[in-house]
């Protein structure tokens, strides 16, 4: 008998090798992997499309704020670039435009004007648009002897295309109109109207005298090694400043946080596929394990077990591959025809980079996910055939550093990311706690048979139950910090820049003329800011230490340049007051980043050179200011006892309709010397831009809801019909349909509304932490989230169960069980 059974197992083995591939795709087609192979094929298509879209999107955000700063790098300084930045010293591929500005009178037989004289040469602008309008012509650099000004310049000079204008002692024929200026460069207290004319010509102008504020910026494209060689030739002066898209400014904000934001969608789509793949593989294994033990019972060898698995494995890999780039790419085309508009055309290409991160996801995410799982599967011992054990978990857990490696090599230094895993495993654990009291507690009521047996359901299987509630919940919560997020961020740019912002500054207002100015402006009931006198000066002490010699000053700019300084009856409304109180006679009010930098408390004695005065006063309390709102905002305020100290022209803003352009006329001819600062050109182009980031975030989040609903639903249908067996069972003992699919809606229902809840809780938890720590902002409450999110768990879950209700509830037939 022992010989026979030798002699049928090579035989039994070689029919089973033979019949291995064909095996292998039948039981994909018809087996318990088919979910497997969907939900591999929904991570390489999501993260295909999502990375496409997103690289493609960073690389705009990226052109947009390089053409902000009309160059790759940027160097400004108040004295002449140094020798190494000449062009003839230049590294090889590093292209250099060049700019110096300084301001001086512009007269024409009419009228006179203070203008900021932008003197560039034939090469700028390396990046953005440069718009220069002549009659029907146009063009986009400046050539020397020409002359061009803004609308608003012609305007006060009461010039046209072919006057004389002179600028210092050269007179210039006028050239035509400056329509628009690359960047976004915006400083009300230094911004008058631009001329632009070519650099050889500056010394026939005579403007530039020894002591005259000058600003020279040198511009250069090239390579991010060149570029970065380039910089450490120069030692920096205290006047002197390098700038890229990485360095911090107002306008640089919007883009770091959106590409943080694309970043972060990216990841919670691979967590989220993550999630739905590891319960998937784990419902494939828990179905195949009679079916292991079965083939161990017949003779076959592990090993060879081993390559059915692993056969099965691979073509699950490579139909994920096949199907997943294919309709990532669809998705990526799809998503992007709403954005037709504001993508640049030719479109940047995304390269081979979405396939190698998507398939390369995929394999990290899939080898622990239905490697510890299958491993364990293989372990299955052949009396499970007879008598269904527990099965051991095995040593295959180190699969789990896979992920985890190349996760803490990309995402090292990405705090985003972690602050969401962090709150990921303290709602698991969160989830299981409530899930297991929740059920135990509903138990001890006396309940309608269907309920009952729904919470009895529950607590015989409280492990699983809570795994349950902890991958619907988390899945939920991610969701929901995508959309909560981009809603957060679109909410904090539109306050920063609402639809009645200030397009308009009016300068060198004088102290007898500024109550009719004033007057004119309420008259014609137009909204403006409380007026400010502006004087320039230098904070020169800290508590009698030169402030040149604090050890926090190399992170501010309060004392390597001169500021803008004011004094007020108030505090604009505008500033939040952080610490202190205003109102001493000898106080100052300090913006809270420069008192940070310094290190200021409420008391410090600060000290100011101011038109060759020193002045003393003492910190009163300390403001946060909001840079990015076209608003008046100050470094420093001083409290009215020292208006007679810094006697100053003074500066309004206010916001210019149509209908208001005959009145602002009439009152630029009746105040010749005020300054009226126009720049409703630069707010157009400050809301496009807007316009173009919030249409890619909304996109982008659209995507992660489309993935994470689809994730939820798989969750969902995999939870269900985890009952199949259980369901026929009571079908068969005679449980009406009615009473089954009562039962199923009051567990599910109780799910749905538990997993809603207290995602809601680690949604509101994970978004705080995000905005606060990741995007720097105050914290916030989202009372709609805690509707929402129980509605959406509850609308998907109507949907599995009508999907799954009538297969469910089909009586098992005769034959047996299959």
């Amino acid at each position: 008998m022992q010989q026979s059974t030798r002699a049928l197992k090579p035989v039994a083995s070689a029919t089973l090798n033979g019949r291995l591939l064909s095996w292998s795709f039948k039981e994909i087609r018809h087996g318990q992997l088919w979910p497997v192979s969907v939900a591999l094929t929904l991570i390489i298509a999501c993260v295909f499309a999502l990375s496409a879209l997103a690289e493609r999107m960073e690389q705009v955000i990226v052109k947009q704020g390089r053409d902000a700063l009309t160059a790759d790098l940027v160097y400004r300084s108040a004295n002449p670039p140094p020798e190494t930045l000449n062009v003839k010293s230049l590294p090889a591929g590093v292209n250099s435009a060049s700019m110096v500005s300084f301001a001086t009178m512009a007269f024409s037989d009419q009228e006179m004007l203070l203008v900021t004289v932008k003197a560039v040469n034939s090469a700028y602008p390396l990046r953005g648009d440069l718009q220069l309008s002549s009659d029907s012509t146009t063009g986009s650099h400046v050539s020397s002897g020409q002359l061009w000004l803004e609308e608003s310049a012609m305007l006060a000079l009461q010039v046209k295309k072919g006057d004389v204008v002179t600028i210092g002692d050269a007179d210039f024929v006028l050239s035509g109109t400056l329509e628009q200026q690359p960047g976004l460069s915006f400083n009300p207290f230094q911004q008058m109207p631009t001329a632009m004319i070519h650099s050889s010509d500056i010394d026939k102008t005579g403007a530039l005298q020894l002591g005259s504020r000058v600003r020279y910026q040198q511009f250069f494209t090239g390579t991010e090694q060149t570029l970065q060689q380039l910089k450490e030739q120069v030692v920096l002066t205290p006047s002197d400043r390098w700038r890229d898209e990485n360095s911090r400014s107002r306008t640089n904000d919007m883009f770091t946080r959106t590409t943080q934001y694309l970043s972060l969608t990216v990841a919670i789509v691979v967590i989220m596929a993550a999630t739905t793949l590891v319960l998937t593989c784990q419902h494939y294994v828990a179905g195949r394990r009679q079916t292991v033990a079965m083939l161990k019972s017949i003779g076959a060898s592990k090993r060879w077990i081993g390559r059915w698995l692993l056969l099965q494995v691979m073509l699950l890999f490579v139909i994920g591959a096949v199907f997943g780039v294919a309709i990532g790419y669809g998705l990526e085309v799809l998503l992007r025809l709403p954005l037709a508009d504001l993508l640049p055309d030719p479109l940047p290409s995304y390269g081979v980079t979405p396939l190698f991160v998507s398939i390369m996801s995929c394999l990290f995410i899939g080898i622990p996910a239905l490697g510890i799982p299958m491993i364990n599967l293989l372990q299955t011992s052949a009396s499970n055939v007879l008598q269904p054990s527990l099965q051991k978990s095995g040593k295959s857990w180190w699969l789990v550093a896979v992920p985890l490696l190349p996760m803490l090599f990309v995402y090292a230094s990405n705090t985003l990311v972690w602050i969401v895993l962090a709150g990921m495993l303290l709602l698991f654990v969160v989830l299981g706690l409530v899930a297991i009291a929740v059920s135990r507690f509903i138990g001890t009521f006396t309940l309608r048979p269907a309920m009952a047996l729904a919470v009895s359901r529950l607590n015989r299987s409280s492990m699983a139950s809570g795994l349950q509630f902890g991958a619907l919940s988390l899945s939920l919560m991610l969701l929901a910090i995508v959309w909560l997020v981009r809603t957060d961020l679109l909410q904090d740019w539109r306050s920063t820049l609402p639809a009645n912002a200030p397009n308009a500054f009016a300068i060198n207002i004088a102290s007898y003329e500024l109550e009719g100015y004033l007057q004119h402006l309420d008259a014609a009931h137009i909204e403006r800011s409380q007026a400010f006198p502006i004087i320039r000066g230098r904070l020169v002490s800290v508590n009698g230490v030169d402030a040149k010699l604090v050890k926090q000053q190399q992170d501010t700019d309060a004392v390597r340049r001169e500021l803008n300084l004011t004094w007020a009856q108030q505090l604009p409304s505008y500033n939040d007051t952080l610490e202190g109180e205003w109102g001493s006679e000898n106080g100052v009010s300090v913006e809270s980043e420069v008192a940070e930098a310094l290190n200021l408390r409420i008391g410090d004695t600060l000290g100011f050179s101011i038109s060759g005065q020193n002045i003393e006063a003492v910190v009163n309390s300390i403001r946060r200011v909001e840079w990015r709102e076209m608003k008046p905002n100050f470094y420093f305020i001083f409290a009215p006892s020292y208006a007679d100290k810094m006697p100053g022209a003074f500066m309004v803003s206010y916001r210019i309709e149509p209908q208001h352009e005959a009145m602002i006329r009439s009152l630029s001819a009746q105040y010749p010397t005020v300054s009226l600062l126009d720049i409703r050109k630069m707010g157009d182009k400050i809301q496009s831009l807007l316009s173009q980031i919030v249409w890619s975030i909304t996109v982008l989040a659209v995507l992660g809801v489309v993935a994470g609903l689809l994730l939820i639903f798989t969750l969902l249908r995999l939870s269900i019909a985890q009952r199949q067996m259980e369901i026929r069972l009571y079908r068969t003992l005679g449980a009406s349909k009615q009473r089954i699919s009562t039962t199923l809606w009051c567990e599910y229902g109780l799910m749905a509304l538990i997993a809603g809840v207290v995602a809601s809780l680690g949604a509101e938890a994970s978004v705080n932490g995000l905005l606060y720590w990741g995007f720097d902002f105050s914290l916030r409450f989202h009372p709609l989230l805690w509707i929402a999110l129980p509605m959406v768990t509850l609308v998907v879950l109507s949907l599995v169960v009508n999907s799954l209700i009538k297969q469910l509830l089909q009586p098992v037939k005769n034959g047996g069980l299959s």
